[in-house]
């Protein structure tokens, strides 16, 4: 009795639920171990739009090595089916300039609504769109004059997700379940257009190397996930990306971890054999959370001839880009809704390590190994 009540002020109020323990996630590493990944297609890119509460999001990261560093991001957050949010965000890292500030825009958006085949986002002075061909991405907003977004991400390798749909399933009955967490990458795109700032005017992107995600988060965030960890590498001849997300001992704190290496035109693997490691860490005296100053990112799968695959990104992140306090950034009805929960305190660290650049060491089969200096984007989140 006691389980159940817990369990309903957890839905309501966003509390901390009881510990179901790990049999209540399917992880996708399960649909991973018949089926690695697959690619996607125009289908597997559709926005779901649940009508719960959800958290959900399509990001483009762009790098390049003279610069800035940049996402945009475009965020449907729908809180117990009371009220619906969108919000577009701007972040701009000027790394290739110490002396200038981050550029951080985050707009609420009005009047939003999908193309008919869910593939498309739209909202007053912005439109993300997927182009006919699936192709490519174009992304605008004028919601805010201090960065308007005028850009095109066009892959250049296949788009995937892990196992056959993507999904880890949440629930004591997970043939009904309750939550899920999906993640859909293109890993290696290219982008063109520019974002204009008061200050600089138009910023050209062109030629910049970009990385797509379309994640869905389909329950209260801070009972999918306790922390995460993300790595956006981008060489000039291979992309590495890794999504990793530890969730609360409400779910048996289970490791689920996504990712895969591409290179243009092609796959190289991917799947749910990665792993992200905190090799070393200080603590963060303003909040006691331990902040990453060195990772080890692995990659290993199978390449489509059947040679194995083995890679890793690992060193120092130099100092952060950014500390994001969440809940400073989260609109004042979700807040009142779903924050307030007693052991969450979100933030998010942001590293782009240039000084000495990170370099992918890959090695496919009995083949020499590969080592390619290239640019990484890092986050280290931590949440309960």
């Amino acid at each position: 009795m006691f389980k159940w009540a817990q369990q309903t002020l957890a839905n309501v109020a966003g509390t901390q639920e009881p510990e179901y323990g790990p049999s209540a996630i399917l992880s996708v590493a399960e649909e991973a171990k018949q089926t690695p990944y697959t690619e996607t297609t125009r289908a597997d890119l559709k926005w779901t739009a649940m009508e719960s509460t959800c958290v959900e999001t399509q990001v483009f990261y762009i790098t390049s090595d003279n610069g800035p560093a940049i996402f945009v991001q475009v965020i449907y957050n729908n809180v117990a089916g009371i009220r619906t949010t969108c919000q577009f965000n701007t972040k701009i890292f000027f790394v290739n300039d110490a002396k200038k500030e981050t550029l951080w825009s985050s707009t609420p958006l009005k009047d939003h609504e999908f193309s008919e085949d869910m593939t498309s986002f739209y909202a007053a002075d912005c439109a993300v769109e997927l182009s006919e061909d699936g192709e490519s991405y174009s992304i605008k907003s004028h919601n805010d004059d201090r960065a308007v977004v005028n850009l095109v991400v066009k892959r250049t390798a296949p788009g995937f997700q892990a196992g056959s749909t993507g999904k880890s399933l949440f629930g004591t009955d997970l043939h009904h379940p309750w939550g899920s967490m999906r993640h859909v990458f293109w890993p290696r795109c290219v982008a063109s257009g520019t974002i204009t700032t008061k200050e600089d005017g138009p910023i050209d992107f062109a030629g910049g190397r970009a990385l797509f995600i379309h994640a869905l988060q389909g329950m209260k965030p801070h009972h999918l996930a306790a922390r995460w960890n993300f790595a956006n590498f981008q060489g000039p001849e291979h992309s590495a990306v890794l999504m990793q997300f530890i969730t609360p001992p409400s779910y048996g704190s289970t490791v689920v971890t996504v990712g895969g290496i591409a290179r243009d035109g092609e796959i190289v693997c991917a799947g749910t054999d990665a792993t992200a490691t905190h090799v070393a860490t200080k603590e963060d005296t303003e909040n006691d959370w331990p902040e990453p100053t060195q990772i080890k990112y692995t990659w290993s799968g199978t390449a489509k001839d059947g040679s194995k695959i083995e890679a890793v990104v690992e060193g120092g992140l130099e100092e952060r880009l950014d500390r994001i306090d969440v809940m400073a950034e989260v609109p004042g009805f979700v807040k009142k809704i779903a924050g307030s929960v007693a052991g969450t305190k979100p933030f998010i660290y942001q590293y782009c390590p240039r000084e000495t650049k990170l370099a992918l060491k890959l090695r496919k089969g009995d083949a020499p190994e590969v080592l390619e200096p290239g640019l990484l984007f890092a986050e280290a989140t931590f949440i309960s």
